[in-house]
């Protein structure tokens, strides 16, 4: 029997990538491939890439260029680029790094084990196309692997806001939402895995509105059909549009006894008037509004949200708005950015901010983020809260897993297993975890 060939993926970005990854390797699993950690090791190495940070492109051709030896030790080793850089460069990767053998768009992984034949003839292999046919339904009958107790599941994908700062629309392409009943399938091919979180993905997910039984089903709809899947204990969603932040989903939050109390709700700026230059087409008081009533839902929720400071034309009455938008909602976790440009968005044309000026804005506002989320934290202490336990910790005996809040929990003094969900009570708040004892 001969040695299986051997796949080194290394992804870059968002949790859909990670996704996206673990498709790509089940697809070319069933060309005789097994995964492995060190490209030294490999037959074929794929790096899928992510478009969102400034220079990009060429971080990626930065590491390509680290394969050359190997490539050079190795020429039948295959090398190729997939993910939202591969979307947007195409041929010219090709052109800039010629040991390049295959380039694939995230519409067209599914088409893998069609390229990788092709390279394996001499030639290059290239699509970046939109394709026509569903790329997870040709993925259905992938090897069942055994799977650890959480999972990212992509319910939609693309996006149709046109944010000035953003380049998914481009590498993405339109919303477009998967059927129902292939989630919900999915999803019990996932539990059946020893699966028992699933977050739902999309680059809107709660634009969600795929083809259900009775039309078109909203991700509400779609989270309440997930609730009865049996061994399905958790459902999560990222990430969200606060103008898609619909009227069931809110009620959801507080009725679906699965759907967990941590909402991801990037609002960017708390400046209408750069929320405007933005292309974000809610206003901060709208916003906070909103907040509000997801609150009314459910009280113990956490929330979260994205930052960018620095861009272009914001003033520092624009940032100082943004510092007291954060200061009302007070975030249990939020991820902050000094804007970058990226190529071909209407925002990298403007007049760019001084990058000290900007430098100085995001440090003030990670030190107020980081205050409130220090203090949503130390105030879990005492409080007992659901963990699913997903692996061991650092030290001999301890375990660590994630609160229903989306914390991360460790317990040393339990005899506990990967995938058990159990009650602990919190004892102590570390700087980015919490300690507890089982209950």
């Amino acid at each position: 029997m001969s040695e299986p060939k051997k796949l080194y993926i290394k992804t870059y970005g968002c949790q859909m990538n990670v996704y996206d990854s673990e498709r790509m390797s089940e697809t070319l699993g069933g060309q005789g491939y097994v995964e492995t950690k060190s490209p030294e090791d490999a037959d074929m190495i794929l790096l899928n890439t992510c478009h969102i940070r400034e220079k990009a492109a060429e971080k990626v051709y930065s590491e390509l260029g680290r394969f050359k030896g190997l490539k050079a030790e190795k020429p039948d080793l295959k090398i190729g680029v997939a993910g939202c850089v591969a979307q947007a460069e195409g041929e010219e990767i090709m052109r800039r790094q010629p040991l390049v053998d295959l380039v694939v768009g995230p519409q067209s992984y599914h088409r893998l084990p069609e390229m990788e034949a092709k390279t394996r003839t001499g030639a290059k292999a290239l699509d970046t196309d939109f394709p026509e046919e569903d790329k997870f339904e040709k993925l259905k009958n992938r090897p069942k692997a055994k799977r650890g107790p959480t999972a990212f599941l992509t319910v939609q994908e693309g996006c149709d806001k046109f944010c000035a700062f953003c380049v998914v629309p481009y590498t993405r392409g339109a919303e477009v939402s998967r059927p129902a009943d292939r989630i919900i399938r999915e999803a019990q091919d996932l539990v059946e895995r020893g699966v028992r979180e699933i977050t739902l993905l999309g680059q809107n997910v709660n634009a969600y509105h795929g083809a259900g039984p009775n039309g078109d089903m909203t991700l509400a709809g779609l989270i309440w059909e997930l609730n009865k899947v049996d061994g399905l204990e958790r459902i999560r969603f990222t990430t969200s549009h606060p103008n898609d932040m619909a009227d069931d989903l809110i009620e959801a939050h507080g009725t679906c006894n699965k759907l967990m109390p941590y909402l991801h709700l990037p609002v960017q700026s708390g400046s209408d008037r750069i929320l405007k230059r933005m292309n974000r087409s809610h206003t901060a008081e709208s916003y906070l509004r909103l907040i509000e009533r997801i609150r009314a839902a459910r009280p113990d929720i956490v929330m979260s949200g994205d930052f960018i400071v620095g861009f272009p034309e914001e003033t520092e009455e624009d940032f100082q708005a943004t510092l007291d938008l954060v200061q009302e909602v007070k975030y249990g976790y939020a991820y902050s950015f000094k804007y970058s440009t990226r190529p071909g968005t209407p925002a990298a044309e403007r007049s760019q901010v001084d990058p000290d000026v900007a430098d100085d804005r995001l440090q003030r506002l990670q030190a107020l983020i980081t205050q409130h989320q220090r203090e949503i934290q130390d105030a879990m202490v005492g409080r007992k809260v659901s963990v699913l336990f997903e692996k061991p910790g650092r030290l001999a005996g301890q375990m660590v897993g994630k609160s229903e809040y989306l914390h991360s929990v460790h317990v040393s003094d339990a005899d506990v297993a990967v995938g058990e969900l159990r009650d602990v009570r919190i004892t102590n708040s570390g700087a980015n975890s919490l300690a507890g004892k089982l209950i």
